[in-house]
Protein backbone atom coordinates (compact mmCIF):
# COMPACT_ATOMS: atom_id res chain seq x y z
CA UNK A 1 0.00 0.00 0.00
CA UNK A 2 1.54 3.31 -1.12
CA UNK A 3 1.93 6.21 1.29
CA UNK A 4 1.14 9.78 0.36
CA UNK A 5 3.88 12.34 0.86
CA UNK A 6 3.26 14.87 3.61
CA UNK A 7 2.45 18.47 2.75
CA UNK A 8 0.91 21.34 4.65
CA UNK A 9 -2.80 21.70 4.03
CA UNK A 10 -5.76 23.66 5.34
CA UNK A 11 -8.32 22.10 7.67
CA UNK A 12 -10.81 21.31 4.91
CA UNK A 13 -8.20 19.93 2.54
CA UNK A 14 -6.63 17.75 5.22
CA UNK A 15 -10.01 16.30 6.21
CA UNK A 16 -10.75 15.56 2.55
CA UNK A 17 -7.40 13.81 2.17
CA UNK A 18 -8.22 11.60 5.15
CA UNK A 19 -11.60 10.69 3.64
CA UNK A 20 -9.91 9.84 0.33
CA UNK A 21 -7.35 7.70 2.16
CA UNK A 22 -10.18 5.94 3.99
CA UNK A 23 -11.90 5.11 0.69
CA UNK A 24 -8.61 3.87 -0.78
CA UNK A 25 -8.00 1.61 2.21
CA UNK A 26 -11.53 0.22 2.19
CA UNK A 27 -11.24 -0.49 -1.56
CA UNK A 28 -7.92 -2.31 -1.04
CA UNK A 29 -8.43 -3.98 2.35
CA UNK A 30 -12.14 -4.03 3.13
CA UNK A 31 -13.79 -2.49 6.18
CA UNK A 32 -12.02 -4.69 8.71
CA UNK A 33 -8.61 -4.25 7.13
CA UNK A 34 -8.96 -0.49 6.86
CA UNK A 35 -7.67 0.32 10.34
CA UNK A 36 -6.91 3.82 11.60
CA UNK A 37 -3.22 2.95 11.40
CA UNK A 38 -3.52 1.85 7.77
CA UNK A 39 -5.50 4.98 6.89
CA UNK A 40 -2.94 7.20 8.61
CA UNK A 41 -0.14 5.49 6.66
CA UNK A 42 -2.02 5.91 3.40
CA UNK A 43 -2.57 9.62 4.10
CA UNK A 44 1.00 10.14 5.33
CA UNK A 45 -0.09 11.43 8.75
CA UNK A 46 -0.08 10.28 12.36
CA UNK A 47 -2.96 8.64 14.15
CA UNK A 48 -3.06 11.64 16.46
CA UNK A 49 -3.83 13.95 13.55
CA UNK A 50 -6.70 11.70 12.47
CA UNK A 51 -8.22 12.03 15.94
CA UNK A 52 -8.19 15.80 15.46
CA UNK A 53 -10.71 15.40 12.62
CA UNK A 54 -12.64 12.25 13.53
CA UNK A 55 -13.78 10.83 16.86
CA UNK A 56 -12.92 7.31 15.70
CA UNK A 57 -13.04 4.80 12.87
CA UNK A 58 -16.85 4.71 12.75
CA UNK A 59 -17.02 8.42 12.07
CA UNK A 60 -14.36 8.12 9.36
CA UNK A 61 -16.32 5.35 7.66
CA UNK A 62 -19.51 7.37 7.78
CA UNK A 63 -17.76 10.34 6.18
CA UNK A 64 -16.27 8.06 3.53
CA UNK A 65 -19.68 6.56 2.70
CA UNK A 66 -21.17 10.04 2.41
CA UNK A 67 -18.35 10.97 0.03
CA UNK A 68 -18.91 7.84 -2.07
CA UNK A 69 -22.65 8.40 -2.41
CA UNK A 70 -22.26 12.11 -3.12
CA UNK A 71 -19.74 11.29 -5.83
CA UNK A 72 -21.99 8.76 -7.54
CA UNK A 73 -25.05 11.02 -7.43
CA UNK A 74 -23.07 14.14 -8.30
CA UNK A 75 -21.48 12.58 -11.39
CA UNK A 76 -24.89 11.90 -12.93
CA UNK A 77 -26.32 15.30 -11.99
CA UNK A 78 -23.27 17.08 -13.40
CA UNK A 79 -23.53 15.15 -16.67
CA UNK A 80 -27.11 16.37 -17.10
CA UNK A 81 -26.20 20.00 -16.39
CA UNK A 82 -24.54 21.05 -19.62
CA UNK A 83 -25.61 24.42 -20.93
CA UNK A 84 -27.82 24.65 -23.99
CA UNK A 85 -28.99 21.03 -23.82
CA UNK A 86 -32.61 20.11 -24.38
CA UNK A 87 -34.62 18.35 -21.69
CA UNK A 88 -34.38 15.14 -23.73
CA UNK A 89 -30.59 15.44 -23.89
CA UNK A 90 -30.29 16.17 -20.17
CA UNK A 91 -32.39 13.16 -19.19
CA UNK A 92 -30.47 10.94 -21.60
CA UNK A 93 -27.12 12.19 -20.29
CA UNK A 94 -28.23 11.53 -16.71
CA UNK A 95 -29.13 7.92 -17.49
CA UNK A 96 -25.97 7.27 -19.50
CA UNK A 97 -23.74 8.76 -16.77
CA UNK A 98 -25.13 6.28 -14.24
CA UNK A 99 -24.06 3.37 -16.44
CA UNK A 100 -20.60 4.48 -17.52
CA UNK A 101 -17.32 5.14 -15.65
CA UNK A 102 -16.57 6.45 -13.08
CA UNK A 103 -19.92 5.29 -11.66
CA UNK A 104 -19.55 1.83 -13.18
CA UNK A 105 -16.14 0.58 -12.20
CA UNK A 106 -14.85 -2.15 -9.94
CA UNK A 107 -13.60 0.21 -7.24
CA UNK A 108 -16.97 1.91 -6.87
CA UNK A 109 -18.72 -1.45 -6.63
CA UNK A 110 -16.25 -2.74 -4.03
CA UNK A 111 -16.74 0.35 -1.90
CA UNK A 112 -20.52 0.26 -2.20
CA UNK A 113 -20.61 -3.46 -1.32
CA UNK A 114 -18.36 -2.88 1.69
CA UNK A 115 -20.56 -0.13 3.10
CA UNK A 116 -24.11 -1.18 2.18
CA UNK A 117 -24.63 -3.71 4.97
CA UNK A 118 -24.24 -0.92 7.53
CA UNK A 119 -27.32 0.88 6.21
CA UNK A 120 -29.57 -1.56 8.07
CA UNK A 121 -27.65 -1.44 11.34
CA UNK A 122 -26.14 2.05 11.66
CA UNK A 123 -28.52 5.06 11.90
CA UNK A 124 -25.94 7.44 10.45
CA UNK A 125 -25.35 5.20 7.44
CA UNK A 126 -29.13 4.91 7.03
CA UNK A 127 -29.49 8.69 7.06
CA UNK A 128 -26.72 9.17 4.50
CA UNK A 129 -28.24 6.53 2.24
CA UNK A 130 -31.72 8.02 2.51
CA UNK A 131 -30.53 11.56 1.80
CA UNK A 132 -28.52 10.41 -1.20
CA UNK A 133 -31.44 8.42 -2.58
CA UNK A 134 -33.85 11.32 -2.17
CA UNK A 135 -31.42 13.76 -3.82
CA UNK A 136 -30.99 11.37 -6.75
CA UNK A 137 -34.74 10.82 -7.01
CA UNK A 138 -35.47 14.54 -6.90
CA UNK A 139 -32.98 15.27 -9.69
CA UNK A 140 -34.39 12.48 -11.83
CA UNK A 141 -37.95 13.60 -11.14
CA UNK A 142 -37.18 17.13 -12.32
CA UNK A 143 -35.51 15.84 -15.48
CA UNK A 144 -38.52 13.64 -16.26
CA UNK A 145 -40.98 16.50 -15.70
CA UNK A 146 -38.99 18.83 -17.97
CA UNK A 147 -38.78 16.15 -20.65
CA UNK A 148 -42.52 15.46 -20.54
CA UNK A 149 -43.33 19.15 -20.81
CA UNK A 150 -40.92 19.45 -23.74
CA UNK A 151 -42.87 16.64 -25.42
CA UNK A 152 -46.19 18.42 -24.68
CA UNK A 153 -47.16 15.65 -22.28
CA UNK A 154 -48.72 16.07 -18.82
CA UNK A 155 -46.12 16.21 -16.05
CA UNK A 156 -48.21 15.34 -13.01
CA UNK A 157 -45.91 15.33 -9.93
CA UNK A 158 -47.24 12.00 -8.65
CA UNK A 159 -46.71 10.37 -12.03
CA UNK A 160 -43.22 11.87 -12.34
CA UNK A 161 -42.30 10.56 -8.89
CA UNK A 162 -43.53 7.06 -9.83
CA UNK A 163 -41.54 7.17 -13.06
CA UNK A 164 -38.44 8.34 -11.18
CA UNK A 165 -38.73 5.44 -8.72
CA UNK A 166 -39.16 2.93 -11.55
CA UNK A 167 -36.28 4.34 -13.61
CA UNK A 168 -34.02 4.46 -10.56
CA UNK A 169 -34.76 0.79 -9.89
CA UNK A 170 -33.93 -0.04 -13.52
CA UNK A 171 -30.65 1.90 -13.34
CA UNK A 172 -29.68 0.26 -10.04
CA UNK A 173 -30.23 -3.23 -11.43
CA UNK A 174 -28.29 -2.60 -14.62
CA UNK A 175 -25.50 -0.86 -12.70
CA UNK A 176 -25.08 -3.82 -10.39
CA UNK A 177 -25.16 -6.46 -13.13
CA UNK A 178 -22.98 -4.47 -15.49
CA UNK A 179 -20.33 -3.66 -12.89
CA UNK A 180 -20.10 -7.26 -11.73
CA UNK A 181 -20.14 -8.87 -15.16
CA UNK A 182 -19.63 -6.17 -17.76
CA UNK A 183 -18.33 -8.64 -20.34
CA UNK A 184 -21.85 -10.05 -20.70
CA UNK A 185 -23.06 -6.76 -22.14
CA UNK A 186 -20.47 -6.13 -24.83
CA UNK A 187 -22.85 -6.72 -27.75
CA UNK A 188 -25.41 -4.22 -26.49
CA UNK A 189 -23.90 -1.70 -24.05
CA UNK A 190 -25.76 -1.01 -20.83
CA UNK A 191 -26.61 2.63 -21.65
CA UNK A 192 -28.42 1.52 -24.80
CA UNK A 193 -30.36 -1.13 -22.87
CA UNK A 194 -31.26 1.46 -20.24
CA UNK A 195 -32.41 4.06 -22.78
CA UNK A 196 -34.62 1.54 -24.60
CA UNK A 197 -36.16 0.42 -21.31
CA UNK A 198 -36.74 3.97 -20.09
CA UNK A 199 -38.38 4.86 -23.39
CA UNK A 200 -40.83 2.01 -22.79
CA UNK A 201 -41.58 3.33 -19.29
CA UNK A 202 -42.16 6.77 -20.81
CA UNK A 203 -44.76 5.40 -23.21
CA UNK A 204 -42.50 5.27 -26.25
CA UNK A 205 -41.15 8.83 -26.07
CA UNK A 206 -37.69 8.83 -27.64
CA UNK A 207 -34.52 9.51 -25.65
CA UNK A 208 -31.92 7.96 -27.94
CA UNK A 209 -30.65 9.92 -30.94
CA UNK A 210 -33.24 10.16 -33.65
CA UNK A 211 -32.26 8.60 -36.96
Amino acid sequence: MSRRSFHRAGEGERRQELITATLDCVAELGLQGATVRQIAAKAGVTGGLIRHYFAGKDEMMQAAYEELMAGMTGAAIAAADRGGATARERLRDFIVANLTPPVTDGRTLSLWASFISHVRTDPTFARIHRESYLAFLSALEQLIAAFLRECDQPADPVHCRQLAIAINGLIDGLWLEGTIAGDLFMETPLPAIALNSVEALLGGLRLSDLE
